[in-house]
């Protein structure tokens, strides 16, 4: 079932980048199992943090330089201790926990999804 419809202005107002994760580490401070993340998106950009409870399905060393897509123009939100700048997209599965969104090839960081 469809949720409230948008428009195309509406969708386009949602600044979501591929960036690549250089540094994962166990959020100690989270409820729920979570990593806290620093993502490269570029020159422009440049380095942000976020808190993700992705730990199901990715291990510390397997999301080091994977590229993900995230929304990075939402206000800063104090997440379990963590200052997060940015909202990491996946797909939360019912039964195999959280997937995230990237590329199915290499880009540049920073590129913008249309």
């Amino acid at each position: 079932m469809v949720k409230d419809k948008i428009n195309i202005e509406d969708f386009l107002k949602v600044d979501i980048r591929v960036g690549t994760i250089l540094k994962a580490k166990i959020n100690q401070k989270a409820r729920k199992p979570a990593y806290i993340l620093e993502i490269d998106f570029g020159e422009e950009i440049g380095s942000k943090i976020t808190s993700a409870q992705i730990t199901q399905n990715y291990s510390i060393n397997e999301l080091i330089g994977k590229q993900v897509c995230a929304v990075v123009n939402f206000p800063i939100k104090r997440i379990a201790g963590v200052k997060s700048e940015v909202l990491v997209l996946a797909v939360v599965c019912k039964d195999n926990g959280t997937v995230l969104l990237q590329p199915d090839r290499e880009v540049a960081n920073g590129e913008r999804i249309a």
